[in-house]
């Protein structure tokens, strides 16, 4: 049986996460150009990325009816159009813990280092019933340990 190399994760780096992803053609328009509905897309597995990356399980919390995170404020501004097979580089640091959410920061460059988009957004753990709630202890403790000094 032939095996597979694991998926991309991007990786850590410093207070930083970096992930790359390709403009394939779905993601494109008519004229060749990122919708930009695909930046939304692309921001959220590097966030998931990140947060897996910093041992944080999703998943089981989720399915122990623990809770979940959801985006609960976003901001986007478009600054630079990416195009087909361009690879894009996807930055993502967070910038304010609270007990229950994350404020992050994320920055798409195209390869030569043009910028493409940026989102502010806010990540908060919610109840089942969709009620903020307090995320788990060593959930803190990991976002803890890529917070900016001084925050």
């Amino acid at each position: 049986m032939a095996t597979f190399p694991p998926a991309p994760s991007g990786l850590v780096d410093g207070k930083a996460h970096r992930f790359v992803v390709r403009a394939y053609f779905e993601d494109t328009d008519l004229s060749g150009v990122v919708y930009h509905a695909n930046y939304l897309r692309w921001f959220e597995r590097a966030r998931s990325d990140f947060v897996r990356l910093l041992g944080i399980d999703q998943r089981a919390v989720n399915e122990a009816g623990e809770g979940a995170f959801a985006v609960t404020e976003l901001t986007i501004r478009y600054a630079a159009p990416a195009r087909l097979d361009d690879a894009v580089r996807i930055e993502t640091t967070c910038e304010e813990l609270g007990a229950a959410s994350c404020r992050m920061h994320q920055v798409a460059r195209h390869e030569d280092g043009r910028l493409l988009s940026e989102a502010r957004l806010r990540i908060g753990f919610v109840s089942p019933e969709g009620r903020p709630r307090r995320m788990p202890a060593a959930w803190r403790a990991a976002f803890a340990t890529i917070m900016p000094e001084g925050i």
